[in-house]
């Protein structure tokens, strides 16, 4: 199997096969199928995840980032052609990030130096996730998963504890907390109107403090009183996605 799939070149060739899909998604039911790491500047100039980066990076990481890419063979184009194309596992990650109409964006604070600190997850209508570990380097390290197995893995690194109280204070619980994580979860139906919803979770002591955005008050946090199971319970309704929800690849 050697695909081809470019950022640009795939608004050209509309969308991803189908059979190619179909494929991916009987891979990764035997088991994760790692895509490779690459930096935050080979991302932006396939057109990876440009929204979710911290910074713009420099025209010239940019420049050596393309060079990087050429000499791997993961990127071609044309003569005369100002479309390019990308080749093998980026090609795979790109093609189902550009699918995506989901997104679950993980901040952790209290991580080890050399363990990833932010996780993005693009949950598929065939219950696969393409999985992207950012480390403190800026390395972006990708995966498909089952859907199941990708949200496991992110619970079993955010905070985790007893049931904390619904009266807990927002800013008291934060200074007081060695390992906080903020969840943000993006969507975009068809009609193209983005909805968001942010989870704050800490631990103080043996308690998991859960806030949500008050509904009468959106700029204010809410503490929710619920322990681990509930917190699994609510993050499979927030990352459900409708199996007709597959976005163009334009």
């Amino acid at each position: 199997m050697n695909p081809v799939y470019g950022a640009t070149a795939a608004a050209r060739q509309g969308d991803v096969s189908a059979e190619l899909i179909r494929a991916i998604v009987n891979l990764v039911g035997t088991g994760p199928v790692p895509l490779g790491a690459y930096t935050a500047a080979e991302i932006f100039s396939v057109g990876g995840l440009i929204e979710f980066l911290e910074q713009e990076p420099s025209q010239e990481a940019i420049s050596e980032a393309v060079r990087s890419l050429a000499a791997r063979d993961l990127i071609t184009t044309d003569p005369g052609d100002e479309y390019i194309e990308v080749r093998g596992d980026l090609g795979i990650a790109v093609a189902f990030q550009q699918r995506t109409r989901l997104v679950v964006d993980a901040r952790l604070t209290g991580t080890e130096p050399d363990t990833p600190w932010r996780f993005l997850l693009m949950p598929q209508p065939e219950k696969v996730t393409l999985e992207v570990r950012i480390d403190a380097l800026g390395i972006h390290f990708y995966s498909l998963r089952t859907s199941t197995n990708a949200l496991d893995r992110l619970l079993e690194r955010l905070p985790s504890g007893d049931r904390g109280p619904e009266d807990a204070d927002l800013d008291a619980v934060l200074s007081a907390s060695p390992k906080t994580a903020l969840v943000t979860v993006t969507s975009w139906p068809e009609s193209g109107a983005r909805e968001k919803t942010d989870v704050v979770l800490a631990r103080e002591g043996e308690h998991l403090h859960v806030f949500l955005r008050d509904p009468g008050r959106p700029d204010r946090f809410k503490a929710q009183g619920i322990d681990r199971d509930a917190l699994r319970r609510l993050m499979e309704r927030l990352v459900v996605v409708p199996s007709s929800a597959v976005a163009s690849s334009g």
